[in-house]
């Protein structure tokens, strides 16, 4: 049996970009992806703070440096440059490598720079 976790957040992001022609997915900084674990094409969920909508979709690695958030496809209908945002992104473990589990919380300013990361071992 696997357990769906919370293995990394991004923490109030700001949408820059949302592309509604675009194939699909999220784009975002590829620092903030180094700094949170999240790889490219992993599945992600993307909550709105202005409006509530949650989302997923996975994620492509944009220019580093450049504090890209870029919605693409049908959520950009639902996150506008400006929002701010949460990622969360989720893996599945077995019910015995729980405690090997320590989540990363990565903290942006408004501009998607990182400010602090932090990690929350299980106890």
């Amino acid at each position: 049996m696997l357990i769906r976790v919370c293995m990394a957040k991004i923490h109030r992001a700001t949408v820059t970009e949302a592309d509604l022609n675009y194939v699909g997915s999220i784009t975002m900084d590829e620092a903030l992806l180094e700094a949170s674990g999240i790889k490219p094409f992993q599945y992600v969920n993307i909550t709105n703070v202005a409006n509530g909508t949650f989302w997923q979709t996975y994620v492509m690695a944009g220019k580093p440096g450049q504090g890209d958030i870029c919605l693409n496809g049908p959520p950009a209908r639902h996150f506008q440059p400006g929002d701010k945002i949460n990622v969360l992104a989720e893996a599945w473990l077995e019910p015995s490598e729980i405690d090997d589990l320590d989540p990363v919380i990565v903290f942006v300013d408004d501009k998607n720079r990182i400010t602090d990361v932090k990690h929350h071992k299980v106890v």
